[in-house]
C-alpha cells in the first residue's frame, strides 16, 4: 500500500462506450472519430472498501466530455452514484473516483478540468453473459455487446497507452444504444465503441 494514500481496494466489472468507432483510438493517443468524445463508464463494486468503509455491491457512473484528444484533457465530468450508498458509503466513492485516494482512478481525473456536478441516482447495472447494460432514469441508458475474436472467445486489447481499467484486458465491444442526458448535454448514439472488463483499483 501507498503510505501517502488511505487504505482502499474495489474490485468488480465495468463496461464503458462512447461516440467512437469500433476500436476507439482514444486509447491508442489519437484524436476521437468524431473530433471529440462522450464517453459514460460504470463500474460495479463486487468487492471494496475505503478504510473501514464496506462498499460491497455498489454501482457507480461516470459521464464525461474531452473536447479533443484524450489525453490533452479539459474533461467535463459527472459522477453518478448508487443511491443504495449511505452516507460514509457516499463520501468514501466521491473519494476515490475523485482521485482523492490515488490509484489509477486519479490519474483519469487529472484530465478533468470542470466537475459538472455528483448526484445520488438509481441505478441500475446489469452483466449477463456478452450484454452489459446501464440504467440511470431519466439520464442515461447504455448497453454494450462484446464482439468474438477470429479464434475462441471475446476480441480483446491489453495494455494500451491509456484505458479506463489498466488491470485487465479489454474486451472490445458495440453499443446497442448509448442515451445520455444531464448538465445541459444531450448524446444518441448506436452500434459505436465500447469496452468492458473486470476490475481491480488500489493506491
Amino acid at each position: 500500500m501507498n503510505n501517502n494514500h488511505p487504505d482502499w481496494r474495489l474490485e468488480g466489472h465495468y463496461f464503458e462506450t462512447c461516440n467512437c468507432e469500433v476500436a476507439c483510438p482514444c486509447i491508442w493517443l489519437q484524436p476521437p472519430s468524431e473530433g471529440n468524445c462522450k464517453l459514460l463508464a460504470a463500474w460495479h463494486i463486487d468487492k471494496g472498501h475505503l478504510e473501514d468503509v464496506g462498499l460491497d455491491n455498489l454501482s457507480v457512473a461516470l459521464a464525461c466530455y474531452a473536447p479533443g484528444t484524450m489525453i490533452d484533457g479539459n474533461w467535463g465530468a459527472a459522477l453518478y452514484i448508487d443511491e443504495l450508498a449511505d452516507t460514509e458509503q457516499t463520501e468514501a466513492i466521491i473519494q476515490i473516483f475523485s482521485g482523492q485516494a490515488g490509484g489509477h482512478l486519479s490519474v483519469l481525473m487529472g484530465f478533468v478540468s470542470e466537475v459538472w456536478g455528483v448526484k445520488s441516482v438509481t441505478m441500475d447495472y446489469q452483466h449477463s453473459g456478452d450484454i452489459h447494460r446501464l440504467i440511470i432514469p431519466g439520464i442515461a441508458e447504455a448497453e454494450i455487446q462484446s464482439i468474438q475474436g477470429i479464434a475462441d472467445g471475446d476480441a480483446t486489447i491489453k495494455n494500451p497507452p491509456l484505458c479506463v481499467v489498466p488491470s485487465h484486458a479489454s474486451v472490445v465491444s458495440k453499443s446497442n444504444y448509448f442515451r445520455y442526458q444531464d448538465n445541459d448535454q444531450a448524446w444518441n448514439f448506436s452500434h459505436r465503441n465500447g469496452f468492458h472488463s473486470p476490475f481491480i483499483y488500489q493506491p
